[in-house]
């Protein structure tokens, strides 16, 4: 078989060119060594906050980072996601009612010692007013189970590991962009679903906090392990 065969036979098959997708230029050695040296170093300044401005941040902003999010990997291409970008007061008002009420059971009832002694350190408590002072709230649903195109139901694949990476790539894409985040996970989290009109296919999975800093914003005197610690080459 020739090559031009081949190649025919996997355009029938639904494939395309990696070149028709993937526009950037073959950068050599000595550019990738410091454009991921830059991305390192833009990463590192990362910092997750909870003290935010009031200060409105332009919704295609949003929408940038979460067509980022979307672009993520997922188990057999299924996508199993969606983002539910609030900016209503209102809404947001109802969420932070919602969320400080499971907090405040989850911290006098149900967290364990060891938990809260692990919390203690970063001075968090069932007191979530970043919920209605940051300008957006990203709520992020897995779908374990969808629809297909006849209206069957249809299991999804490695649903947590997907959508783990598409919020990675969605904080990633709000930092770069210059705004500061916060993961939010109360628990139990139904009631996003339920606030925000979502299927009953969707669980809620993260309510991410994005926003600009407060002036005189501050964040705990964390220390990341050391990078010996956390990775290895063989």
């Amino acid at each position: 078989m020739t090559d031009a065969q081949n190649v025919h036979d996997s355009d029938e098959a639904g494939f395309i060119p990696l070149s028709s997708v993937r526009t950037l230029p073959d950068r050599g050695d000595e550019e990738i060594v410091a454009r991921s040296r830059a991305f390192f170093e833009l990463a590192r300044q990362r910092r997750t906050v909870r003290e935010f401005s009031t200060r409105a941040v332009p919704r295609i902003v949003i929408e940038n980072a979460m067509r980022a999010a979307a672009s993520a990997p997922s188990g057999a291409n299924q996508q199993p996601w969606h983002f539910v970008a609030v900016e209503d007061p209102s809404i947001k008002s109802r969420i932070r009612v919602a969320a400080e009420a499971e907090e405040r059971s989850f911290y006098a009832e149900r967290a364990p010692d060891d938990w809260l002694a692990a919390l203690e350190p970063l001075g968090t408590d069932a007191d979530k007013p970043f919920l209605e002072t940051a300008p957006w709230l990203i709520a992020i649903f897995a779908q374990p189970w969808g629809l297909d195109a006849r209206g069957a139901r249809q299991k999804h694949y490695y649903v947590s590991e997907t959508v783990g990476i598409a919020t990675g790539i969605l904080i990633a894409a709000l930092h770069d962009a210059g705004l500061v985040t916060l993961t939010h996970t109360p628990s139990p989290m139904g009631f996003l679903r339920e606030i925000l009109g979502r299927p009953e296919h969707e669980r809620a999975f993260l309510l991410l906090v994005a926003g600009h800093p407060a002036p005189d914003a501050r964040v705990p005197d964390i220390h990341r392990k050391d990078f010996a610690a956390v990775a290895s080459f063989r």
